[in-house]
């Protein structure tokens, strides 16, 4: 049997509704927006019942709710079009390439000037680390809400309050938050952009950038939007704005199922499943002298747990964890800046539970790792 614990990368098993869901949508719906026909009529009407699904969700309109192929078009999405006409741009020492590359990018071709923030145990720290990079022209700043390598929860509400004080756009990163804890626009992020695959229990393929309408972003995808069709200029309202081509339906309806699972289950109830397993997983690890863990008592964390076996590389060591059946994540987690932050010159092994984990599976798989 093959038990996943890199669910940060992509959950699975999917529940059921889920899978339930792209069936329906395969067998029933086309093209949203593309056709006064009955297929196209209830298509349209079934996206627009997803966008209110995820809108309410996530604390926003229905309108500003946008689909994207996953969470990074959907940063750079919001990155590329917050910061078109140049200025200064502040990101995180902890950001997943996804944020960290386009920002560089950008800066390299002298477009923007880009700053980065160094990310600490302690929330005081780290907002303090933001403010003192914070000057005239600065326009955005962008964040992980959670860190893809340690799990770490970055201080997002202290973060939005320098920005609101400035009219700085905050853009937030909730790739590893979203359906684990509460994200929210009421929470002052100006844009939350996410992966539908992850903690939304969709399926691959699937994001969505998600504007409280404050900040105007501009498109860097132009194309077919199904409104307007007459005239060669894009819309300007969202969310087709930002929606060129068709949406992907049948994932769209995947993401709808998997909040709605999310709904059920109540996310407080996955986030203390999950942090239970995890601590379970931590407790077991502790006892070897070998393992270091790269957690802090002083920060807070989602359920994801970043380890080392001192002696033997992390790709060696997840590669013997999968001749036993177990899928961890091993390398860099596409997130070079955490781990130069870190130290982690060879990368860590990750440990990733979802509501599914079984605490068995993760004793069973700490014995082992302890037996390396």
């Amino acid at each position: 049997m093959i038990v996943n614990f890199d669910n940060a990368a992509t959950t699975f098993p999917k529940p059921v509704a889920v899978k339930k869901a792209v069936v329906s949508a395969m067998e029933q719906l086309t093209s949203p927006g593309r056709g006064g026909h009955p297929l196209g009529m209830k298509t349209s009407e079934m996206v627009y019942a997803a966008r209110e699904t995820a809108a309410d969700f996530f604390g926003a309109e229905p309108e500003n709710v946008v689909f994207t192929l996953n969470c990074t078009l959907a940063l750079n999405m919001a990155i590329k079009g917050i910061m078109k006409n140049g200025g200064h741009l502040i990101i995180s020492g902890m950001e997943h390439n996804s944020v960290a590359r386009p920002a560089a990018e950008l800066a390299k071709s002298g477009e923007i000037k880009l700053s980065v923030a160094e990310i600490f145990p302690e929330k005081k720290k780290t907002v303090e680390s933001f403010r003192r990079f914070i000057r005239n022209d600065t326009k955005a700043i962008v964040c992980t809400l959670a860190s893809n390598v340690t799990g770490q929860i970055m201080p997002v509400k202290e973060i939005a309050e320098l920005c609101t004080l400035r009219n700085i756009a905050f853009i937030v990163d909730a790739a590893q938050a979203a359906g684990i804890i509460d994200v929210n626009l009421s929470q002052g992020m100006n844009i939350i952009c996410t992966a539908g695959h992850k903690g939304l229990y969709g399926i691959t393929g699937t994001g969505m950038l998600i504007s409280d309408g404050k900040f105007s972003i501009s498109p860097i995808i132009q194309g077919g939007t199904g409104s307007g069709s007459h005239s060669l200029e894009q819309p300007i309202l969202l969310p087709e704005a930002l929606e060129s081509g068709t949406v992907g339906t049948v994932g769209i309806m995947s993401m709808k199922a998997g909040i709605e699972f999310i709904r059920k289950i109540g996310i407080k109830k996955i986030f203390t499943h999950e942090d239970r397993i995890c601590r379970r997983f931590i407790s077991e690890l502790e006892k070897n002298p070998k393992v270091t863990i790269y957690r802090s008592d002083s920060a807070e964390y989602v359920p994801i747990v970043s380890f080392n076996i001192r002696g033997i590389p992390s790709e060696r060591v997840a590669s013997s964890l999968a001749k036993e059946g177990f899928c961890l994540r091993a390398g860099y987690h596409c997130a070079t800046m955490a781990h130069s932050a870190l130290g982690t010159d060879t990368g860590t092994v990750r440990f990733s539970p979802s509501v599914f984990s079984r605490e068995e599976d993760t004793v069973k798989l700490a014995g082992i790792i302890n037996n390396l």
